[in-house]
């Protein structure tokens, strides 16, 4: 090798940042967010917003509603956020609010079995529900007082002999027509003077209707926590939604931190390559500022740790240890395992955030590191399933990354 080109390799070596292994890393780059955090008020001015995209984890809302709890309790209320029009699937969980649908709604999908590759149009929330009657509803109603809203902000979508929706806000009602002259995506603010605990969507006739979110806010003060999440899916997915309807929704919710929270699926893959994974990351974290039209604060959450009994599915980047019992547990001589892939993953996840100007939590060493699952389990932390966390572990993963976002905030308000 030439003597010039050693020079430049090891200037080019010398000038790449370090990658960090703290837990949280980067924070930096989500700057803006912590600002909006720091002149948000509990009852004046717009309320901050953060929108989270993911798997199970995220649509089970475990750990999400751990962290709003958290916010809440600092920052005050700021509505639900952006949720799935009505209820898209049997077992659909949102804590504080309940969602409603009749009968005669089609759901599409990004992931799963209500995917088809040529159905209606989606966005953010992985889900859209098409209705072709008169009188077929989507509703939410908050669970109590605390969780009332005085906004809603419904996208849905607009073409040729469309048909009209009546938005109800209490006991206020606004007509949603979608009748246009060609297809595209139109979200529709109704606001009320007072907190209202129940909201809904009613076709008014037998035209076609898509609904692709429904958001509950407050129209000034706190922070509202938005929970996307589809289970089994992987980041590679969020880029069967529509980029003109995406693109819409981020224009009308206007995040002010959008958090990615994928891996658990990518790590007990038989198929993936990390390299692929790590393509599709880069791809789809560019195709989402692009869409938001902005350089969107972003923070990257890296795949947690989860167990399987099955070694030969843990096998799938090297050889797996079987992870040691907690005090008190005997596996029995099944041990439980941490597929390989995940680690690597992990790996990846943390160097495109640094590549990539985005902020990276490490929910795995929140956990403990390898086999942290197993631990958590004994605990009573997670299910059976030692993938999965039951409310009491959510909690407290929501609550580290809140402490840990708000340690970060402190220290950045201190530069």
């Amino acid at each position: 090798m030439k003597a010039g080109i050693v020079i430049a390799a090891l200037a080019a070596s010398q000038s790449t940042p370090e990658v960090c292994t703290e837990r949280l890393c980067y924070a930096d780059n989500i700057a803006p967010f912590f600002e909006a955090l720091a002149e948000s008020e509990r009852d004046d001015g717009d309320p901050v917003h953060i929108l989270q995209l993911g798997d199970s984890h995220t649509a089970g809302d475990m750990i999400t509603n751990g962290w709003r709890e958290e916010l809440r309790e600092r920052y005050g209320h700021g509505g639900r956020g952006v949720l799935a029009a009505g209820r898209p699937y049997g077992g659909y969980l949102t804590w504080g609010v309940t969602a409603s649908q009749t009968s005669g709604w089609e759901v599409n999908s990004t992931f799963g079995r209500g995917y088809a590759n040529y159905g209606r149009p989606l966005g953010l929330s992985g889900f859209s529900q098409t209705a072709r009657a008169e009188g077929e509803m989507l509703g939410i109603s908050a669970d109590t007082p605390d969780q009332g809203f005085n906004r809603i902000i419904v996208c849905a979508i607009s073409q040729p002999d469309a048909g009209t929706l009546t938005m109800r806000l209490g006991f206020e009602t606004e007509r949603f027509e979608l009748d246009g002259p060609g297809q595209r995506t139109v979200c529709r603010t109704m606001d009320s003077d007072f907190p209202q605990l129940g909201a809904s969507v009613t076709t008014e006739d037998d035209r076609v209707v898509t609904v692709t979110s429904f958001a509950t806010m407050m129209r000034e003060g706190g922070v509202a926590l938005s929970n996307l999440g589809v289970s089994g899916s992987q980041f590679v997915h969020v880029g069967r939604s529509s980029d003109e309807v995406v693109r819409a929704e981020l224009a009308a919710y206007d995040p002010d931190l959008l958090v990615i929270a994928f891996g658990t699926n990518e790590g007990f893959s038989q198929q993936l390559a990390p390299s692929e994974f790590e393509g599709d990351l880069r791809v789809q974290v560019n195709r989402l500022r692009r869409l938001a039209g902005r350089d969107i604060p972003i923070l990257l959450i890296g795949a947690p740790d989860a167990n399987t009994r099955n070694r030969g599915l843990a096998d799938n980047f090297g050889a797996p240890v079987p992870c040691a019992d907690p005090p008190g547990v005997n596996s029995g001589g099944r041990p439980w395992y941490t597929p390989t892939l995940l680690a690597e993953l992990r790996d990846r996840q943390r160097r495109v955030a640094r590549d990539m100007g985005l902020a990276f939590w490490d929910w795995n060493a929140a956990m403990g590191g390898r086999c942290g699952a197993h631990r958590w389990r004994s605990r009573e932390l997670m299910r059976g399933d030692r993938v999965h966390f039951n409310q009491t572990g959510g909690a407290r993963i929501g609550q580290m990354l809140f402490a840990d976002l708000e340690r970060a905030a402190a220290a950045s308000s201190e530069r």
